[in-house]
């Protein structure tokens, strides 16, 4: 963990992590109730990661949709 915050500039962490870390603690929070602190923690990691991987997908998607040049059928 102190190797991953430390490799991320600050703005990676703001920009990328920050949001998929409070929506999976907010998931984890509400409907993760397994009485067991374990798996509780391991349902939210695996949680963080499925919603970071999810967020790149899509900002991937975007900058390659912006990449594009535009077709001559739309024109």
């Amino acid at each position: 963990m102190f190797q991953f915050l430390h490799s991320l500039t600050r703005n990676d962490l703001l920009k990328r992590q920050l949001p998929a870390f409070l929506l999976a603690f907010a998931v984890a929070e509400f409907f993760y109730k397994f009485k067991s602190f374990a798996l509780e923690c391991l349902a939210f990691l695996l949680t963080w990661y499925l919603l970071d991987a999810l967020m790149q997908l899509l900002v991937r998607a975007k900058i390659l949709r912006s990449m594009d040049p535009p077709s001559t059928a739309d024109r």
